[in-house]
């Protein structure tokens, strides 16, 4: 992904000119001047959806069928359930005045929360005009109560979290979405030292691996690892949830024979030479996402100036954090107690890539953890597509209109843009797992050919 120029500026794409009328281009594509008695919030919100219909429809006569068929107030309906519209007319505005200043943002102390954690020693927060709290929080099942509670604005989210929280799996149904991709990459499976000699998965049979929460990527991408080398996850080994900052003591312990977490309690446990790294995330699927930055459908709908706002602070953050030449400061800032209370060199070799294994080798692997803030959706739909085959959801799944109602991919761009980036094209990107392409237009196909699943029984 490049940077644009310095010089490129939002106002070129601006759909708004201050020397002319303000005209919108409603659905039976003709321009109409904004009358006096129309707000300039009805007319942003008319305009976005006009603009969404058109580029649902861009065949006119379409267009006009479609409207006379279902009405201009159910078709604003069906937008307004599918789109998060409040967000994109913030976006698509001057900067509007906050509706709320003061935020409480919850965290778990690891590296996955790198951009959302260091916005606040380096005053990305603060130059958006907004005073954050950031809460550091004991884990995921604590996170996602303090967001159902709204005692958090915000929050570091487990990137299928938002997904399960929305469809209702192990929580109130509650509609949440993910703004970005906190991080890609960046876990590892991690063994007791004592398990040197086992690094065939055929051998952990019988063996007590920890993940930090059911709907993780953690736990997705360690079923698939073990299920590809014959090991089935659900009755040859134990798989406990752990709260990241607990995995350690209890592989010390001997609690467990390994887990597959985040950072940097992987590096953690190399440092304090009772674990080694047997293999980085990256190696089962190079780019994957790990953790995200969520809120709730209704924060952004009575917030949208806030949301935008906040959002700015974090792109901002992501994009520093993705240039290899800052990993060191940044490791810096966010290793102090009040962030994630780890030795400074234990931070600084997840981030810069160059570390010790835990079996006598310095690796140098720059992209070990990384910072692209894409929330794609063919990522979400290969998270429903581990979530059927393990048994977490039954029946049905509608793939597309999940992926596309949680993840906030049109607002990501745009917010990249803004920010300096050149957003990527499309949504559906295909990617390898363990070599094996995922396609996301056929993800009941996918989901189903899998030898070892519950659904194969």
């Amino acid at each position: 992904m490049s940077r644009l120029p310095s010089t490129a500026s939002s106002a070129a794409s601006d759909p708004y000119d201050a020397d002319r009328p303000l005209m919108l281009r409603c659905g039976c594509g003709q321009d109409h001047a904004v009358s006096a008695a129309t707000s300039v919030e009805e007319a942003s919100r008319n305009f976005v959806e006009a603009t969404l219909v058109k580029a649902l429809f861009p065949q006119d006569a379409v267009r006009r069928r479609f409207l006379k068929a279902v009405g201009a107030n159910t078709a604003r309906a069906a937008i307004a359930s599918l789109l998060p519209v409040a967000s994109l007319q913030a976006m698509a505005q001057e900067r509007g005045p906050l509706e709320k200043k003061d935020l409480k943002i919850g965290f778990i102390a690891i590296t996955c929360a790198t951009p959302l954690i260091m916005a606040d020693p380096l005053g990305f927060y603060k130059k958006e005009g907004l005073n954050v709290q950031l809460n550091k929080t004991a884990g995921w099942a604590l996170i996602r109560d303090k967001m159902l509670n709204k005692e958090h604005d915000a929050s570091h989210f487990l990137s299928p979290m938002p997904l399960a929280i929305s469809m209702g799996l192990g929580s109130t149904q509650t509609p949440m979405n993910v703004a970005t991709i906190q991080n890609t990459n960046g876990q590892a499976i991690t063994l007791h030292v004592r398990h040197k000699d086992k690094r065939d998965p055929k051998q952990w049979k019988g063996m007590k691996f920890a993940v930090p929460f059911e709907y993780s990527m953690h736990n997705f991408l360690l079923r698939y690892y073990l299920a590809e080398h014959g090991v089935n996850p659900d009755t040859d080994v134990q798989i406990r949830v752990t709260p990241p900052p607990e995995m350690v003591a209890n592989l010390r312990a001997g609690n467990i024979d390994g887990f597959l977490g985040p950072d940097p309690f992987n590096q953690r446990a190399v440092y304090d030479e009772v674990g080694f790294i047997h293999i980085l995330s990256k190696e089962i699927w190079d780019g994957h996402p790990c953790c995200a930055f969520g809120v709730s459908e209704a924060f952004i709908q009575q917030n949208p100036n806030t949301f935008a706002a906040l959002y700015r602070s974090v792109i901002n953050a992501s994009f520093m954090a993705s240039l290899p030449k800052d990993r060191e400061l940044i490791a810096k800032v966010i290793s102090p107690t009040q962030y994630l209370n780890q030795p400074e060199t234990v931070v600084a070799q997840v981030l810069t890539g160059k570390f010790a294994d835990g079996l006598g080798s310095i690796k140098n692997v720059p992209d070990r953890a990384n910072f692209d803030p894409v929330p794609w959706q063919s990522m979400a739909v290969w998270m429903l597509t581990q979530m059927k085959r393990w048994g977490y959801v039954k029946g049905d799944v509608d793939y597309r209109q999940i992926a596309e109602k949680v993840f906030m991919l049109t607002d990501a761009k745009k917010q990249m843009q803004m920010a300096g980036w050149r957003p990527p094209e499309g949504a559906y990107r295909k990617f390898k797992v363990m070599g094996k392409e995922f396609d996301p237009a056929k993800p009941e196909e996918y989901a189903n050919s899998f030898a070892i699943s519950k659904m194969a029984g």
